[in-house]
């Protein structure tokens, strides 16, 4: 099974950042396959079945990006459809009378997502789109090793725990 397969059973949040990884990793590999193959693939202690599964699945992204023209920034669009149904059933627990705990939740991340709003400049972006930007942010700020302040990681860290019990909502649901 391929690690994207598994995040996305298991845990809906993780694979979406995880996907982003992968688009970002194919656009530094500048969409080449072959490096691809050498650089990352080739690197799995997997079978031949898994190997060629794993090397379809790279081809099939990088060529979804290519055609959907998203070669400098942007996700794929399934990406984008799966953070959209997370933002729809953020707003529907919201609306519901049963869902006290998201609701508190959500109201300790307020003053965190104030100060996200503040300095995004997209705002056609929903709410949760806007929490995963925040979190990959994250990320990407740990891998290059620059420092975080301790309002950012108690930020990341509010967002998490609201991004867990999202995503726990979201497997109840399926």
């Amino acid at each position: 099974m391929l690690i994207s397969e598994q995040k996305k059973k298991e845990n809906i949040a993780e694979y979406v950042i995880y996907m982003w990884q992968i688009e970002d990793l194919i656009r530094a590999y500048n969409f080449n396959p072959e490096t691809i193959e050498k650089e990352i693939i080739a690197n799995f202690d997997i079978d031949d079945e898994q190997y060629e599964k794993m090397k379809s699945w790279y081809d099939f992204l990088i060529q979804s990006m290519l055609n959907e023209k998203i070669e400098q920034k942007g996700h794929l669009q399934f990406l984008n459809d799966v953070v959209l149904e997370l933002d729809v059933l953020h707003n529907k627990l919201l609306e519901s009378e049963k869902n006290i705990e998201y609701k508190q939740e959500f109201e300790n991340l307020m003053p965190f997502i104030e100060d996200l709003y503040s300095k995004i400049t997209d705002f056609d972006k929903n709410f949760i789109e806007i929490c995963f930007e925040a979190l990959y942010g994250y990320l990407l700020l740990r891998l290059s090793k620059k420092n975080i302040s301790i309002e950012t990681q108690e930020a990341v860290s509010k967002i998490s725990s609201f991004l867990s019990l999202l995503t726990k909502y979201y497997h109840k649901q399926e």
